[in-house]
């Protein structure tokens, strides 16, 4: 059943344009939604990663995984002619 509940990302991700080449950072962090995303896909867990990188908080990483949610939603594909 899918959730209701859509988070609101936009204090938690950040786009700089001299920070990481303007891609989407946690909290004008050099941390980018990409590297978190990358983590998660490696295997790491949530624990892990808040283990690795103490600044962050599970907020943070769900945040990484709503705007990765809203963009795919966002993404439009044309079918093959």
């Amino acid at each position: 059943m899918p959730y209701a509940f859509t988070m609101n990302y936009e204090h938690l991700i950040t786009i700089e344009a001299g920070k990481r080449g303007g891609k989407p950072c946690i909290r004008s962090m050099r941390i980018t939604v990409y590297d978190i995303l990358e983590y998660l896909a490696s295997g790491m867990s949530e624990e892990q990663i808040l283990e690795d990188f103490p600044d962050l908080t599970q907020e943070d990483i769900r945040a990484c995984l709503a705007f990765a949610a809203d963009r795919e939603r966002r993404f439009v594909s044309i079918p093959p002619a």
